[in-house]
């Protein structure tokens, strides 16, 4: 390449930078904690204080979801490997992005972050306590480096949209965020505009969460995230009365005394925690016989010995990640087919999901999210 060549390349170069650089301005945003952040936005560098933070990131820069992300928190690969593997074969470049440690753990690295000079830290709402009392946002910000909260775990139906919004704002894709939120809130009126009409008797429902992921029997939602989509399908969460937060645990005695009428195991592949443990592996091209049979396998514990749903057969088990994605409309869906078919015997989730992936996300559908054994 001649001399001249380079020059002009590299002024190109320059004048991009130069007006990628001038784009960026101070903005305050709210975050979900109800904090005023000034940011300078569009940001171009952001750490993910959660690596399933990708699941919204991924519906606004569609093309290359890690342009930004210059480290994340080490969660996706082991929490949902399934997704990890599709993303990784289309972004293989994601694997040499910095990992860090939880912040509720207190392995997260406040010279590595430094270190990386990103525009903004993204933390979950969760690690608030943690962060706070470890002074990690006075740390950050002495080296001008800013922490916003976002939140689809904790009050998912409260703070997925101020989320989702909050993601467009400091990424300059507001557009993209109102056009997702706005159909993913059209999506949940498909359900929860017939349940208002129909006003049918609704069915008792234990969700149990993370089903055989331990001993332990059995962990549940109280009246949010999972326990809300049980209310919103039509359906009464045996444990809305019974614990007082977002998660909780039930004894045995309560869940057959509740003597539910549907059984909902939320699962994945936890086989990076707990190998070959007794969770169901639904997800994205997992095998649902295999699931099938890890689910009846669990309507023997004694939790639900004589329960109504062993005996009608009313045991489902639904990909656990709705739980901690705005992706949560799906499970909704597929929850009022189960809970109420002949009300829903139009309505699929499946392309539901698919048409998510279609619209907004860059890697290809793959089915295997749920099994039921209503459907041997």
């Amino acid at each position: 390449m001649t001399l001249r060549k380079l020059a002009a390349c590299a002024a190109i170069a320059f004048l991009a930078a130069s007006a990628l650089q001038a784009q960026a301005e101070p903005v305050t945003v709210t975050d979900i904690a109800g904090r005023q952040v000034e940011v300078d936005a569009p940001v171009q560098r952001v750490i993910l204080g959660e690596g399933r933070q990708i699941y919204l990131v991924a519906a606004l820069d569609t093309d290359d979801p890690f342009r930004r992300v210059v480290g994340w928190r080490e969660d996706f690969s082991q929490a949902d490997p399934d997704n990890y593997a599709l993303y990784l074969e289309q972004f293989p470049q994601m694997a040499e992005i910095p990992t860090f440690g939880g912040f509720k753990d207190g392995t997260f690295d406040v010279e590595q972050a430094v270190a990386l000079d990103p525009d903004v830290v993204i933390m979950n709402i969760e690690s608030q306590q943690a962060t706070e009392d470890a002074r990690y946002i006075e740390k950050l910000a002495a080296a001008g480096i800013p922490v916003v909260y976002v939140d689809f775990r904790e009050h998912p139906f409260t703070n997925t949209e101020p989320s989702m919004r909050l993601f467009g704002q400091l990424f300059g894709e507001q557009e993209r965020a109102e056009s997702f939120s706005a159909w993913r809130a059209a999506e949940i009126r498909r359900v929860t505009d017939v349940i208002a009409e129909a006003d049918p008797e609704r069915p008792a429902v234990f969700i149990d969460r993370a089903g055989g992921y331990s001993d332990d029997c059995c962990m549940s939602f109280g009246d949010e995230n999972f326990g809300k989509f049980v209310e919103m399908a039509g359906g009464q969460n045996i444990a809305k009365d019974i614990l007082p937060g977002t998660f909780g645990t039930l004894n045995p005695e309560q869940i057959i005394a509740s003597n539910p009428d549907h059984v909902v195991v939320t699962g994945g592949d936890w086989e990076a925690y707990v190998p070959g443990g007794d969770w169901v592996g639904v997800g994205p091209g997992q095998d649902e016989a295999q699931a099938l049979r890890k689910l009846e396998a669990l309507t023997e514990r004694p939790a639900l010995t004589d329960v109504k749903a062993v005996e009608t057969g009313q045991v489902h088990a639904i990909w656990h990640q709705f739980y901690n994605s705005p992706y949560q409309f799906v499970a909704i869906q597929q929850m009022a087919k189960w809970l109420h078919p002949e009300l829903f015997a139009d309505l699929d989730p499946e392309a539901t999901f698919r048409e998510l992936h279609d619209r907004y996300l860059p890697v290809t559908y793959w089915p295997g999210h749920w099994v039921s054994l209503s459907d041997e």
